[in-house]
This record gives C-alpha cells, structure tokens and sequence, in this order.
C-alpha cells in the first residue's frame, strides 16, 4: 500500500481491479479521491461509488464493462506526482487521445475534466489522465 502517494494507489487498485475482471473495488476514503471517482462516474468509466463506514470509512467502487465484457478503462496514468508536480496552463490542458479520453485536472474551481477546464477558462494540476 503507497501512503505517499494515495492517488496513485487508488488508481493502481482500479487498474488492477478491471485486470482481475474484479465487480468492485475497496479505496481507502478521503475527499480527493471521491471527487475524482465523482468525475470517473459522472464521466461513465466507473458504475457506481459508495461510502462505507464500518470503522473506517471505505469508498467501494463498481467497476463498468462493455457488453462484450472488455472494461470501460482502458489505461488510467497519474500525471502529476508528490515529488514532480505538473501544472498547465489553459492553452496547455492535454487532450487525451485526441479527446476520446479524460484528464482530470485540480483548478481553483474544483476538480475538473479537461472539457470543463477548457470551458471555464482556468488551468490547474494535471492530476491524471483516463481512457
């Protein structure tokens, strides 16, 4: 388990969870990683997320597969790390595969998809990129 870089973490879990072809997925809790679940839901890379709280609390994620049992994520890679922090502008926001995919950016209006950073005008922190 990486206590230094949580996110990172969270998203290993989900990439090894659909590689295991795993129904759910058990993450630690914490407010950053369920905006960013919020956004992969909201988004249709993941089915369902819930708080569990015995003892401590649990974010349980269902993970999304297509009709043919291939999963809706296909490569998820943290782009902005503790030690090496990625910061862009708005003319800089990556598209990921030519806007097929997600990047999930931290602004100073929330967590935002690259759409949405673009809309509103504001760059951030390249937290990481889904496709």
């Amino acid at each position: 388990m990486s206590w230094s870089d949580p996110i990172a973490d969270m998203l290993t879990r989900i990439r090894n969870g659909y590689g295991a072809k795993q129904a759910t997925v058990a993450i630690p809790h914490s407010r950053i990683k369920a905006q960013i679940l919020a956004i992969l839901k909201r988004e249709g890379y993941v089915e369902k997320v819930s708080v569990e709280a015995e003892g401590k609390r649990i974010l349980r994620v269902a993970l999304r597969y297509s009709v043919d049992g291939q999963p809706c994520v296909r490569g998820v890679q943290r782009t902005s790390k503790p030690g090496v922090r990625r910061y862009v502008v708005v003319d800089r926001i990556p598209k990921v595969l030519g806007g097929m995919g997600l990047a999930i950016l931290n602004t100073s209006k929330g967590m935002l998809t690259d759409q949405e950073a673009r809309q509103q005008n504001v760059g951030g922190e390249v937290i990481c990129k889904v496709w």
